[in-house]
């Protein structure tokens, strides 16, 4: 399959004049490492994340060292999340200043699988942000419900800025993405960089991973880092059955 690459780097993290905020955010279901680690701390490490949304972060026997050990290997820290959140989790440089952080659980459908939020308030400099690291049901209609909960967390962070990313289990054409869109920036959609399929490393085909973002924030580029300095298609197959999308945003002072 032809892949296209990123051929125009993404900006760099660096805060400017007026105090808004150049960052880099980095959505990323990692299976639970169950795959390469070394291979996804490399892919993590390239992109040079500010904040990583991830899915799928180990959730039980010594869950908290896994996330600990690719955390370190990264060149990140641990935000919040993991098995407290059902999965979702954050990870951040030493660039932000944490605020607060909340892991939310999501009602549980019987028979289904636990979903959960892992949220945060982050500062850059004098730029202040809310985030939060989500992975949807597989079931349309949990999905549904979820989209609309993730939008209420946002909310209700009560940050002026605000940005979620992860696996909706749904394509753009689907209810739920369609309803996050309808409401924030699809980061890809407005401003493509890199490829857009998440799906699978060894046939990416489709795009159910994605990171959004409130209207104030100007997106510079969003997409799969393929191309991207340090980042290897062999890493990139390795590392878990889902692609990485990475972003650079500006976000203005608060």
């Amino acid at each position: 399959m032809l892949i296209h690459m990123a051929t125009t780097p993404l900006p760099r993290s660096h805060t400017e004049s007026d105090g808004s905020a150049v960052i880099r955010v980095l959505s990323y279901n990692i299976r639970s490492m169950r795959d390469d680690t070394n291979a996804l701390a490399r892919v993590i490490q390239a992109c040079a994340p500010d904040l990583v949304l991830v899915q799928e972060a180990p959730r039980f026997f010594r869950w908290r060292k896994k996330l600990a050990r690719l955390a370190a290997a990264s060149g990140q820290t641990i935000l919040s999340g993991g098995a407290t959140a059902a999965g979702p989790a954050l990870l951040c440089s030493m660039r932000a200043t944490v605020e607060r952080t909340e892991d939310v659980l999501l009602p549980l459908t019987p028979g289904l699988h636990r979903r959960g939020l892992a949220t945060a308030v982050v500062r850059f400099g004098a730029a202040r942000l809310g985030v939060v690291s989500c992975h949807l049901s597989l079931h349309k209609d949990e999905r549904y419900t979820q989209g609309g909960m993730l939008l209420d967390r946002l909310a209700a962070l009560g940050t002026p800025h605000a940005l979620a990313g992860g696996d909706l289990n749904e394509r753009p054409d689907g209810p739920t993405f369609t309803r996050l869109a309808a409401e924030l920036q699809d980061c890809w959609a407005t401003a493509p960089w890199g490829t857009e399929y998440t799906s699978t490393p060894t046939d990416p085909h489709q795009r159910i991973d994605a990171i959004f973002a409130t209207g104030g924030i100007e997106v510079l580029g969003c997409g799969v880092p393929y191309g991207h300095p340090g980042v290897t298609e062999t890493d990139l197959r390795a590392a878990t059955d889902h692609l990485p999308v990475l972003a650079a945003l500006r976000v203005p002072a608060a």
